[in-house]
């Protein structure tokens, strides 16, 4: 039996063991930081727990499922409205994700290629550990649920005889990653084209029925959602309207916020909001490696297996290649890079054209160094990356503190019903248990986005209400100027304008 250092299951156990530890520690040090969109889970949980309400979408939104508040629910009924009991599902999808990405990679490429691919994945940027570690809707849980219907895919296309419990399986998970999120599209399409590629004899029979219909029972939430709502609310309707509306920057603008900054960003190499000039060539080299990836599968005998790396590595230039069409690239590349969370799943994709030219013994030194070069600078960047995630945590864990000074403020004066801006409303209903309600406001005083909007009404009808505003915001100049003499509290990095009456034209 080889050492425990030449078997690369135990190694890449070892790997994400390290990974998983590292996001607990995240976890128990309050980072990152949890937001208005993570509360806006929590209090669909809370009212899934109470039996109050069964949401099919985010609150404020027909579109992106809600299968995160659906899992967080036991444990918010179990540990109260916590960011830990949001996060505790997340963590053991994260989990779950490496031994999938482990066994996908294997059974693809190669044992040796799977445990890169898991080591690189264990470790984590702050952009990158934000969309697996907060519960905001959509992104934890894409991944694990894609891997797993990509292995479905693989075992179903390699074998001869119909598998219909597993086409089943399939079609559910295909169903339920439609009704959560849109951005897995470019793989769900490339998964589809490889069932009819290489498994067409089974769809044909009695296992193209399960799928069908593990499919609509996957999606039956937004089928139920759609035949109970108008056609602007549906899902093609909402679909057209994400990928037809917004502002307009110039190509430049998306090309750079979407390629440049985009890819690092969303790959795991750029430090916390942040992507220094230096580390911009990457958009250009992965996706370099991503077409050299997409010709040597292409050129490789038709298989199942060649079949997925390229379907790996077409999607991933795909989700790209949307995004960077999307304005959103060009109007906030570092929030909205985000939306390349897919993109870890193609890891294996552009790691393999490097990893060949490195194995190869018999290629000259001058190839190996090619290869070698970017693969040891993006590992580099990776861990630096990590490393300033890391520095960054006292932040996270600072800010977070501040949140229950406020809401001890709120209950010194015993005030249950709050005006305050978006980022912050949601974390104090749900931290509260909504015991404390607040409604968004907007610079101006007039409504702002209330995802939950009976708290808006809620809030309107009290007779004695509280205005809260970061100090220093444009909110809190305004409120200022509204409540010239009201007595004004500081609480952590927040004015209380205390007690507040009603404005004009709140509504």
């Amino acid at each position: 039996m080889p050492p425990v250092w030449r078997r690369p299951a135990l190694v890449a156990f070892a790997l994400g063991l390290l990974g998983v530890g590292f996001r607990v520690w995240l976890t128990a040090r309050d980072a990152p930081l949890t937001n208005s969109d993570e509360a806006t889970i929590g209090l669909a949980a809370l009212h899934i727990w109470r039996g109050e309400d069964f949401p099919v979408y985010f609150y404020g939104q027909h579109y992106m499922g809600t299968i995160e508040a659906y899992l967080a629910a036991p444990f918010v009924g179990l540990l109260g409205p916590t960011t830990l009991a949001l996060r505790l599902p997340t963590l053991a999808l994260f989990a779950l994700f490496l031994p999938l990405m482990y066994a996908l990679v294997r059974r693809v490429y190669s044992p040796w290629l799977a445990t890169a691919t898991v080591g690189l994945l264990a470790l984590g940027s702050d952009r990158i550990v934000k969309n697996q570690l907060i519960a905001g809707g959509g992104y934890p849980e894409t991944s694990p649920m894609l891997v797993a219907l990509l292995l479905g895919v693989l075992a179903v296309s390699r074998s001869e005889k119909p598998r219909p419990w597993l086409t089943g399986g399939i079609g559910l998970l295909a169903g339920l990653i439609v009704w959560n999120h849109l951005l897995p599209l470019p793989y769900l399409a490339a998964a589809a084209v490889l069932l009819l590629v290489f498994a067409r004899r089974q769809l044909a029979s009695r296992a193209g029925w399960t799928l069908a219909g593990g499919l609509l029972l996957g999606a039956f939430p937004l089928i139920w959602h759609d035949l109970h709502s108008t056609f602007s609310k549906s899902f093609l309707a909402v679909f057209w309207h994400l990928q037809t509306t917004g502002t307009d920057p110039s190509a430049s603008e998306r090309l750079y916020g979407g390629g440049l900054i985009g890819v690092p960003l969303g790959t795991g190499l750029c430090a916390p909001s942040h992507c220094a000039g230096w580390q911009l060539w990457w958009g250009p080299a992965y996706a370099a490696l991503l077409v050299i990836a997409a010709v040597l599968a292409y050129r490789s005998p038709r298989t199942p297996e060649s079949g997925m790396r390229l379907a790996l590595a077409v999607a991933a230039l795909i989700t790209v290649v949307s995004y960077a069409r999307n304005s959103a690239a060009g109007d906030s590349p570092i929030e909205s890079a985000r939306y390349l969370s897919c993109l870890l799943i193609s890891t294996p994709a552009w790691l393999e054209p490097l990893w060949r030219g490195i194995a190869a013994i018999a290629r000259p030194n001058w190839q190996r160094l090619v290869a070698g070069v970017p693969l040891a600078a993006g590992v580099a960047m990776a861990l630096y990356a990590t490393v300033a995630l890391a520095v960054h945590v006292p932040v996270y864990s600072a800010a977070a503190a501040n949140q229950p000074k406020v809401i001890a403020a709120l209950a010194a004066h015993d005030q249950t019903r709050v005006y305050a801006d978006y980022w912050t409303c949601n974390w104090i209903s749900y931290q509260t248990g909504e015991e404390r309600i607040c409604a968004v406001v907007g610079d101006d005083l007039t409504e702002g986005l209330n995802r939950y909007h009976p708290f808006w009404d809620e809030v309107g009808a009290a007779r004695v209400v509280t205005y809260l505003a970061p100090i220093g915001s444009p909110l809190d100049t305004t409120l200022a100027a509204a409540f010239p003499d009201r007595p004004v509290e500081t609480a952590a990095d927040y004015h209380l304008y205390l007690p507040a009456g009603e404005l004009p034209n709140r509504r």
